[in-house]
């Protein structure tokens, strides 16, 4: 037994750094490839190390397509749409976690229930809204209609019911804050570390979101990456290398946010879990 003790955490690390290396190997080929021609990449065996292309790729990257401006867009989509989610789901789950109305249940049941949906069922009718209201072709179409989601007002929700005593609301409302000062001064900051994680969650959404753009955004300048990016994908042409480059600095992003808010990620999540 004593043996088994002592060789149990490393068959341990074995696994997860053999799953680690799994994981992490798309990428590394991923910056590679970003590094080495189209007839490199096509070549077998492919190239394991980095070459010298990367500015040949780059350039004919921004040649076929409006790259920064597209990036751009992104940017400023994921940055819109995540503070919208963050604004409207927190003050949704406030409301349905402390204040008492008619109906509350029944709405918050209707509420999770658009969580049942499949996401494909509302492109017809998301198109039509969009064509309706005049917002085709525009990045609006892109963060408003998916401000407030079903997701982040549950763990709103749950998260204010654990972290925000009734009492200090009470006390707050006895000395004459205003609902606006309560939810301002008080409530927000208690919910930093759910904010942090919703906030990660809703910008990671929003950046790789592929769907939404395909269905409202018509013209290339106005494109985001997921779109901009599949528009260099041909039967006959594909330039690898460009399309690389391209995957590479719009993982960059990503990988600096997780890195530097990981902790806050599982902060959030696990909070309330362990008593």
């Amino acid at each position: 037994m004593s043996t088994t003790h002592r060789l149990a955490p490393w068959a341990a690390h074995a696994i997860v750094g053999v799953g680690a290396l799994i994981m992490l190997a798309p990428f590394y080929f991923m910056f590679v490839f970003a590094s080495h021609s189209r007839t490199e990449i096509l070549s077998l065996p492919p190239p394991l190390f980095f070459g010298d292309d990367f500015l040949n790729n780059l350039n004919l990257l921004t040649e076929r397509l409006p790259f920064w401006r597209n990036l751009g867009w992104s940017l400023y989509v994921a940055l819109a749409s995540t503070a919208l989610t963050l604004l409207f789901c927190s003050m949704a789950g406030y409301a349905f976690a402390l204040f008492e109305f008619r109906f509350k249940n029944a709405l918050f049941g209707l509420v999770m229930g658009t969580m049942l949906l499949p996401s494909f069922m509302n492109m017809i009718p998301t198109f039509m809204v969009m064509d309706v209201l005049g917002w085709i072709d525009q990045p609006r179409a892109l963060y408003l209609p998916g401000a407030a989601s079903a997701f982040g007002i549950f763990l709103m929700r749950q998260f204010v019911s654990t972290a925000v005593p009734k009492d200090l609301i009470e006390a707050a409302r006895m000395d004459g804050c205003g609902e606006l000062g309560i939810y301002v001064r008080i409530v927000l900051p208690l919910l930093r570390p759910a904010l942090g994680t919703l906030g990660l969650i809703a910008f990671i959404a929003s950046w790789n979101n592929f769907i939404g753009p395909l269905i409202v955004m018509r013209s290339p300048e106005m494109y985001t990456l997921p779109l901009a990016l599949r528009s260099l994908q041909s039967p006959v042409d594909t330039q690898w290398g460009a399309l690389m480059v391209g995957s590479a600095i719009a993982t960059i992003p990503l990988i600096v946010l997780f890195v530097v808010s990981s902790r806050q990620l599982i902060s959030g999540l696990t909070t309330g879990a362990v008593k």
